[in-house]
């Protein structure tokens, strides 16, 4: 299977069946693009030692004391410090500034509605560099891993933007708004193609190098947005594959399916960005990426918890 498709990639890329999404790069000006570059960690291609409930709590009976080895060769008792190893790849992201843009929305009875429409214009590439464990073995001949730097032909991107309101204690998922997409289009790239979030999803991201970037450009919608919003950020999954299990206390029971109880927390991008403005002439309100600067240290300090943090960061990573 993966011959199949590092075949069936190459064609791809090679036949330009996706003009639109690696179509020519635009050129800004300085400061118009701002670029998040990846931020792999070693840490996260393993999770644990962590006890595997599903063994631990939902196989008591393998509970016992061999004869001819160590009970700690059991599988009950290596159950109890389990260590999960995996290979991290990263996208780099890169966004032009939020804006908002009035257009006519079809409606379920047919008819057209005014709606204003905050969206975000970005492009993902794919770098390499993904970070793989590698066993080795020390001077005593034990096994300790270690991590390599690999690249593939390309990776998928699956995006999800959440934008959550800080003032207001609202979220709002991207949705698709195909009556938004071409007058975005032309606003911001002079016509070149965008891909919504589900186009973009169908799309190998191929691997770019300095002589040859791979730009492939989309776009994230929202509508129905509470025009009095001021502080929010907006967070982006589907860069990265890391995540985190957290096995909740108590939660599997024997008899449970496997995974009973667990969250994965996904690596996610957070932007943060404010909006001096109003329910009044939303349209002209200007979207500032950051967290803003107020002199008085008492409000500059109930900015930062509005926005969970203990310091100017306008993006950060976070696990939810």
């Amino acid at each position: 299977m993966v011959w199949r498709f590092t075949a069936w990639l190459a064609v791809f890329v090679a036949s330009g069946a996706s003009n639109l999404a690696l179509a020519q790069a635009p050129s800004f000006a300085p400061g118009v693009l701002t670029v998040i570059p990846p931020d792999p960690q070693f840490e996260e291609t393993f999770s644990g030692p962590s006890p595997l409930v599903e063994i631990v709590r939902g196989l008591p009976d393998l509970d016992w004391q061999p004869h001819f080895q160590p009970k700690s060769r059991t599988p009950f008792d290596r159950a109890q410090t389990v260590i999960l190893r995996r290979a991290i790849w990263n996208l780099e992201f890169a966004f032009k500034p939020m804006r908002t843009i009035e257009v006519d929305v079809p409606q379920p009875s047919g008819r057209m509605q005014k709606k204003i429409i905050w969206y975000m214009v970005y492009r993902v590439r794919y770098l390499g560099n993904d970070l793989e464990p590698e066993p080795v073995k020390d001077e005593w001949g034990h096994e300790t891993f270690t991590v390599r730097d690999t690249s593939h032909e390309g990776r998928f991107f699956f995006p999800q933007f959440l934008l959550e309101s800080h003032d207001l204690s609202k979220t709002y998922l991207d949705r698709i708004i195909p009556a938004a997409k071409e007058p975005i289009a032309q606003r911001e790239l002079r016509g070149q193609g965008l891909l919504n979030s589900v186009e973009i999803s169908r799309e190998v991201i191929p691997l770019s190098t300095p002589d040859n970037p791979q730009d492939v450009w989309g776009l994230a919608t929202w509508e129905d947005i509470d025009p009095r919003i001021d502080y929010f950020s907006v967070d982006v999954k589907g860069l990265t594959n890391a995540h985190k299990p957290v096995d909740l206390p108590d939660a599997f029971q024997p008899g449970d399916p496997p995974g009973t109880g667990r969250d994965v927390l996904a690596k996610t991008l957070r932007l943060n960005f404010w909006r001096p403005g109003d329910a009044e002439h939303e349209l002209e309100d200007r979207i500032y990426y950051g967290v803003p600067y107020d002199a008085d240290p008492a409000r500059q300090t109930e900015i930062l918890r509005a926005y969970g943090q203990t310091e100017r960061l306008d993006h950060l990573w976070v696990y939810r």
